[in-house]
């Protein structure tokens, strides 16, 4: 019997202690979710799904607007590339993060949720030039940091390509002007109609301490082909702004859109809108290269809208329109192929991309400008010090998250350039990839898709054509979130541990290890569902 009595007296007894017979330790990490990492807008899109699960839908919403404060409209034109990143779609399919933002901003619209007391009144005045997404988020992000914030518009309304370049079947114009009147009543001045056309009076006026430059990208590229005197060709920039117009455009029964990306297919939808009988988008290449993203094809696919692959504009006559036959070479270009076709047209619409109007920069020396792209540093800063510049009309995708992001962190670095103060470091956690969870703790959940209106319905008018999601639907949906590299206190740990070493917090505060116990069998950190217990090896 002595033997056992050794036994139980060197290690088994709960009431002894067992640390030192550790190689390795665990200990809790704190991973970067693949979503949080893929937002271009920088929300911690983990921390307010995790409020929203809890029904604290509110608070969710204020988490989202530290770094967006355009959740409704956003979880309308985002195209979620967090989604694209989720490692739910390991097990089914991701979760529709852009689904419960929307719900979170819309349901803020409607309970008239405002923003939290900006920071103190800090004296200092900065003057932002276009209220697109970019232009309008620098303006939330400084006003919250304390400083007096200015916008100047040219255009008669504020949004930018949200107002001038996405029809509205896809953003409601009363979910824009709700949001945008949001910032206006947190004390930003917004002018309309009032173009700078010269930046550097502005900046030798010193009226402004410093100066956000984001005049968005709304002129049209064009190309040259043969046409007659009567034939119509139209850019899809001004064809989509004209839609703000009482008088919309006029294109005809039978329209052409020339082009591959997102543009091309809301003009092209747009289009059919206007009550265009036949609507063809013409495009040099494959599907698989076009630009557009696959579920905005597929949506002007089911309109009806007829795409052409592999063919290109030779002339353009007398509402005859003669296109050339295109096949892929051996490394996959397209090639002509010197056969034709030709198709009858009242007006072809040009959707080719857009370039930034940097008119207002002509008389600013020294700022650098390379294929009309405006260069700015890691600061977002350009070659003038004091002079900032962020969304379309920088060398970066172009897209409203993408701007709503530059210009939080423009405001941010302007913040530390006005106060005198170095930016800290933002030092990202490692990410949490799929190959650290444990799936087998997760149940299969089909993902709770938002529903289109009816085709027919769709067709004839601008009303929106993609339907938010219920309370209960997104209440779902924001629980199929695994929580990817970072406790959510499932207790797995706590109920494995053989050494009663895993220590419970309290509600809301995770767990600790008490090393005493801990022999280092690493049965938390293999059994830990989202993969947030490290084993790293004992210090000697």
């Amino acid at each position: 019997m002595k033997p056992f009595a050794t036994v139980l007296e060197v290690g088994t007894s709960l009431n002894n202690h067992t640390g030192s017979w550790r190689t390795e330790r665990p200990s809790y990490a704190h991973r970067l979710p693949p979503c949080n990492n893929a937002c271009p807008a920088g929300e911690n899109i983990q921390e307010w799904l995790s409020l929203a699960e809890q029904e604290k839908y509110e608070e969710a919403w204020r988490e989202i607007v530290k770094n967006n404060p355009f959740p409704a409209i956003m979880g309308r034109v985002c195209y979620h590339p967090c989604e694209n990143a989720c490692n739910r779609v390991t097990i089914e399919s991701p979760v529709g993060i852009n689904s419960v933002e929307r719900f979170l901003g819309d349901k803020a619209i409607r309970d008239k949720w405002a923003f939290d007391r900006p920071a103190a009144k800090s004296g200092k005045k900065v003057l932002v030039i276009g209220a697109g997404p970019a232009g309008l988020s620098a303006a939330y992000h400084l006003a919250r940091l304390g400083h007096k914030v200015t916008v100047k518009e040219s255009l008669k309304k504020a949004g930018g390509m949200l107002r001038y370049g996405i029809p509205q079947y896809r953003l409601p114009r009363k979910i824009l002007d709700a949001e945008i009147k949001r910032i206006v009543d947190y004390g930003v001045e917004l002018e309309v109609n009032k173009k700078v056309t010269n930046l550097a009076e502005v900046v030798e006026s010193k009226a402004f301490d410093a100066v956000f430059l984001s005049v968005g990208a709304h002129i049209a590229k064009l190309t040259e082909f043969p046409t007659s005197p009567r034939s119509r060709v139209l850019d899809a920039v001004a064809v989509l702004r004209d839609m703000e117009n009482r008088e919309k455009p006029k294109l005809g029964k039978r329209v052409v859109v020339y082009g591959g990306g997102n543009t091309a297919m809301d003009v092209a939808r747009t289009a059919k809108r206007l009550g265009a009988k036949e609507v063809t988008i013409v495009y040099r290449r494959t599907r698989e290269k076009m630009p557009a993203h696959s579920f905005e094809i597929d949506e002007a696919l089911q309109e009806g809208i007829k795409i052409k692959f592999l063919v290109t504009i030779k002339k353009y006559q007398n509402k005859k329109l003669t296109l050339g036959k295109m096949a892929l070479d051996a490394k996959g270009y397209p090639q002509p192929t010197g056969k034709n076709e030709t198709m009858e047209t009242d007006c072809i619409v040009l959707a080719l991309g857009q370039d930034s109007d940097l008119a207002l920069l002509e008389k600013f020396p020294g700022l650098e400008i390379a294929d009309g792209a405006l260069k700015v540093d890691s600061r977002m800063m350009t070659s003038h010090a004091g002079v900032f510049a962020g969304g379309d009309m920088i060398p970066f995708e172009r897209t409203a998250t993408t701007g709503v992001g530059h210009g939080k962190k423009a405001a941010r670095s302007i913040d530390a350039w006005l106060r005198k103060v170095e930016q800290p470091a933002t030092e990202k956690h490692p990410l949490a990839t799929a190959e650290r969870l444990n799936k087998w703790y997760y149940a299969e959940v089909s993902e709770n898709k938002r529903k289109l209106i009816d085709i027919a319905h769709r067709t004839k008018t601008f009303d929106e054509v993609q339907l938010g999601l219920s309370e209960a639907e997104a209440l779902n949906e924001s629980r199929r979130c695994l929580s990817c590299g970072n406790c959510f206190e499932c207790d797995n740990c706590y109920g494995v541990c053989p050494d009663n070493a895993i220590r419970k917090l309290g509600a809301g505060k995770g767990f600790k290890i008490d090393y005493d116990y801990c022999k280092g069998c690493g049965l938390c950190a293999a059994e830990c569902p989202c993969g947030c217990i490290e084993m790293t090896p004992e210090d000697i």
